[in-house]
């Protein structure tokens, strides 16, 4: 098997040929798979005819199932997500601002892989920004000012009864529930460190970070402004467009996503797995 891997012009991103996801793996070909997506942070692989099934095993390659709170699974499969848009809908696009997969998780997820179903023919382009490229960038003395301060994140503007997808978000084909539970908050670092790769990198996004613990309000709000400008900024994305029958996985430590929409009057549909951090709960004292 002659694994192909051809890398975007982005900081991030990679297509990845000669894999074929309907069979098992062997341990040797996960290995390097694995590695290939720490290295490139976002891959995919196109010309895939997939199941659930295949889907489902693909993702216990890369880690243990993980948690998708508020939105219903399909049937028969509880760690499955449907992304979906009817042709008919006029609401908002879902998952159109940047955010790292629940990162409000008292222990956030490693990754995402999502399956392309029906494509359409225009539009629906998802957006990644690199994260280490981002801190990377940052001058020496933002980066001594990030040191050692740690990020608030809720759920609440998403998916509290007030939040976007809440008691007013009708005409929805996704099953979101939204909950008093998205109120909650987590702490986590505001800088990060990779536990797979060591590479530091930026852990706020738009969606999610609320606040920045022990700083005033108008401080907090200047700063978390400031970063959701810069680590979204263009030298950081990579624009990747779909393909009916393509599998991406995605680094939920390293990149930001964002869906896009101009796809209005197709149907458009995949399906998703979330990847647990097992390092992060073996660390944390949790089974993985």
């Amino acid at each position: 098997m002659e694994i192909r891997v051809e890398k975007t012009a982005a900081s991030c991103g990679a297509l990845v040929r000669g894999v074929d996801l309907s069979q098992p793996l062997s341990e040797e070909v996960i290995g390097r798979v694995r590695q290939i997506w720490l290295d490139n942070k976002v891959v995919a692989f196109p010309d895939q005819d997939l199941t659930i099934e295949d889907i489902e095993r693909f993702s216990l390659y890369m880690g243990p199932r993980g948690e998708d709170p508020f939105i219903v699974p399909i049937p028969g499969h509880k760690h499955v997500i449907e992304i979906r848009r009817e042709a008919d809908e006029k609401g908002p696009i879902f998952a159109e601002a940047w955010h790292s997969d629940w990162s409000f998780l008292p222990i956030p997820p490693a990754g995402t892989v999502l399956y392309g179903v029906v494509i359409p023919p225009v539009g629906g382009d998802t957006l990644y920004a690199d994260q280490c490229a981002a801190y990377d960038a940052l001058s020496p003395s933002m980066k001594a000012r990030l040191e050692g301060l740690n990020a608030i994140h809720s759920a609440r503007r998403g998916y509290s009864r007030q939040g976007q997808y809440g008691d007013k978000d009708d005409g929805r084909s996704m099953q979101i529930v939204s909950s008093d539970d998205a109120m909650a908050t987590f702490e986590h670092p505001l800088v990060g460190t990779h536990n797979e790769t060591g590479r530091k990198m930026l852990f706020v996004n738009q969606s999610y970070t609320i606040g920045i613990a022990g700083l005033p309000r108008d401080e907090s709000k200047a700063l978390l402004e400031e970063l959701f400008a810069h680590q979204t900024s263009e030298p950081f994305v990579y624009r990747h467009r779909w393909q009916e029958g393509m599998l991406t996985m995605w680094d939920n430590r390293s990149v930001l996503h964002a869906a896009t929409g101009g796809f209005e009057g197709h149907r458009r549909l995949l399906r998703r797995i979330t990847v647990a951090d097992r390092d992060a709960m073996l660390a944390a004292g949790q089974a993985a």
